[in-house]
């Protein structure tokens, strides 16, 4: 059921359930965020069907009279062929399966759903192989129902190969699931231990800051990475338009150097399966020295934004990181003035800013330099003539105040990170 963004929309209807512990501004938030996702898969939603119970059908999510309402409606009412019913929960093969059969329409619960965007939106290795094992993953419980929609025929399978007579075809299906599983998780490993690596030489080379965007998708991260640093990074009014963490170095460039990187975006109620298997692509928030907290001010439920990366970002460990809080998007709101005076009042040292105000992202950028300077420290260098090819890297990772010559060399008052001025001692040596 992969769509590609650039096809004629399909159709798709929404169906939900309210249950009395969820409120109707959140269940309305939860039904807004589907039909985003909907569109950034390609469905055009054209109706919605909400029903309020104590608790879901266990047999097909909604209740009977629900499914006969929507099951009138995709054969008889809409404009349109629906393509899709799409379920805004997580719900079991069996009541996905029932669903299907009495309305005749495929269905996708959230879960499924937030999967072929990934699917489709994933560009490097890690990243799709991340996607592939939270795929299989969820298939894996499913493939008992759909060899009940197959029927009795082919079930079994002759114990050829020394298997055992009579293994099923779930069952070779499931082991090679499992198979494809652990070979995808020693890739991640590999690739894992290559980027540590990189990382690593980057920063023991250059003596670099980094600062991560972090936050709710599509609160204008990808916007505020290209205001940042200047560079084309891709920005689209869709969800999950950016899977891979793309880096880029602060610009101007400043001293210390500062890399910039943005990060995928959070969703409420994001499958935990997804959280642990796209760990790895918020390796840029863990390995960064300052989280931009990105937050939507124009989005009246701001504040469910703010609890959605905090609760992420504590079970990836990244909840102790130092961390600024960035209002974007404050050119949305009507009464900006008053918003940015109640958002600072509410939340001190925060950030109102939008980004495509240059004034305002000089400001921020400049933020972000005071935050790394405030621990250098200044000293002086002595570079002799004999090793002048350091002089590039003195400049490139510290900030010259003041240089001076005699006959022996080169001394250069410079500020700079502890270990980068460190590290440049041992390279001049003794003589310094």
């Amino acid at each position: 059921m992969r769509k590609e963004v650039e096809e004629k929309p399909s159709y798709a209807v929404v169906a939900a359930v309210q249950v009395p512990s969820v409120s109707d501004i959140e269940f309305e938030a939860s039904l807004s965020e589907l039909r985003e996702l909907a569109k950034t898969l390609g469905y055009m939603v054209v109706h919605t069907f909400i029903q309020k119970r104590a608790s879901f059908d266990t047999t097909g999510y909604l209740g009977i009279g629900k499914r006969q309402e929507i099951e009138h409606y995709v054969n008889h009412e809409a404009e349109f062929e629906i393509d899709a019913i799409l379920v805004d929960h997580e719900i079991s093969p069996s009541q996905a399966r029932n669903l299907e059969k009495e309305t005749g329409c495929p269905v996708m619960d959230r879960t499924m759903v937030i999967l072929e965007i990934f699917h489709n939106n994933a560009r490097s290795r890690a990243a799709k192989a991340q996607v592939e094992i939270a795929r299989l993953g969820y298939m894996a419980p499913r493939l008992r129902e759909a060899a009940k929609l197959a029927g009795p025929q082919g079930r079994q399978r002759s114990g050829v190969g020394g298997r055992g007579a009579g293994e099923s075809h779930t069952e070779l299906d499931r082991r090679k699931i499992r198979d494809r599983i652990a070979e995808l998780q020693l890739e991640i490993v590999a690739m894992d231990a290559e980027r540590q690596t990189q990382r690593a030489r980057r920063h023991e080379r250059q003596g670099l800051a980094s600062v991560a965007l972090v936050g709710y998708t599509n609160a204008g991260k990808s916007t505020l990475m290209r205001a940042l640093t200047g560079s084309e990074v891709l920005v689209a009014n869709k969800l999950f338009a950016t899977l891979d963490t793309t880096v880029r170095t602060l610009h101007p460039e400043s001293v210390p150097r500062v890399l910039v990187s943005d990060t995928v975006g959070f969703i409420k109620n994001l499958p935990h399966g997804l959280v642990a298997s796209f760990k790895s692509t918020l390796d840029e928030a863990l390995d960064a020295g300052l989280l931009l907290h990105v937050i939507d001010a124009s989005d009246p439920g701001f504040e469910r934004q703010l609890e959605v990366t905090d609760k992420v970002l504590a079970e990836i460990s990244a909840d102790e990181i130092p961390r600024l809080r960035i209002f974007n998007k404050i050119d949305h709101v009507e009464d900006a003035e008053a918003c940015a005076a109640a958002l600072e009042a509410q939340y001190p040292g925060c950030v109102v800013m939008s980004a495509r105000r240059p004034d305002n992202v000089a400001r921020l950028r400049q933020t972000i330099i005071d935050f790394f300077q405030k621990d250098l420290v200044e000293t002086e260098l002595f570079l002799p003539w004999s090793a002048q090819q350091l002089r590039k890297e003195i400049y490139a990772g510290c900030q010259v105040l003041a240089e001076r010559a005699d006959g022996d060399g080169a001394f250069f008052s410079v500020r700079g990170a502890p270990d980068v001025l460190a590290r440049l001692h041992e390279q001049i040596g003794p003589q310094a």
